[in-house]
């Protein structure tokens, strides 16, 4: 997990909002590989392991979900300039190395990756059972993978998104979350952007 994520996390248990603290472990360079994720306000601990903040159990993203074009997701997001995170659920967080190639200096991080996807300085990866366990209004983009397409992952993912920025579902016919306009919908793809 890169160092900077740390003021980007949020507790997910059932309580107002909190961030959380961080107790490395291992670094390498700007990276935290081991170490221990802890919430002030409820006191649960949640373990950092080969890179990965571990929210609890949560299932892996289907390996072989087929892939979209990541010229068209870049198109979709309609990211330019660098800074900033975009959020990858699922099967989605594939995709996050051919996007880096094309937007450099966005972060990206990754929820429940499918098996094999590792961290790297271009992504973080945490494992949650039901959230994007980040801070509200953070993110330049969010790209569901179609297993994500459903709640809780629609509003999760309106949650964490910044006003006027777009959400990616890898399928064409999810319900639209609310706060999130349709824009599209088409080869296997939906887009909307948030109010």
């Amino acid at each position: 997990m890169h160092i900077e994520l740390t003021e980007m996390l949020q507790c997910p248990a059932p309580h107002p909002p909190e961030g959380l603290v961080l107790s490395t472990g291992t670094m390498r360079g700007r990276r935290v590989v081991s170490g221990l994720v802890g919430c002030p306000a409820c006191r649960r601990e949640y373990p950092l392991v080969d890179g990965v903040v571990l929210f609890g159990e949560s299932p892996s993203a289907p390996a072989e979900a087929p892939a979209p074009d990541p010229v068209a997701l870049q198109a979709l997001l309609d990211v330019d300039g660098p800074g900033g995170f975009i959020v990858l659920v699922g099967a989605a967080v594939r995709d996050a190395t051919e996007l880096a190639a094309r937007l450099d200096g966005v972060h990206f991080v990754g929820v429940n990756p499918p098996s094999g996807v590792r961290e790297s300085p271009v992504l973080s990866l945490l494992r949650a059972p039901a959230s994007i366990p980040l801070r509200a209004r953070i993110a330049r983009g969010v790209i569901l993978g179609a297993e994500a397409g459903d709640p809780p992952w629609l509003s999760e993912a309106e949650r964490v998104l910044l006003p006027g920025r777009r959400l990616v579902i890898e399928r064409e016919a999810p319900e639209a979350p609310s706060g999130v306009r349709r824009l599209a919908a088409g080869d296997g793809l939906w887009v909307g952007e948030k109010a």
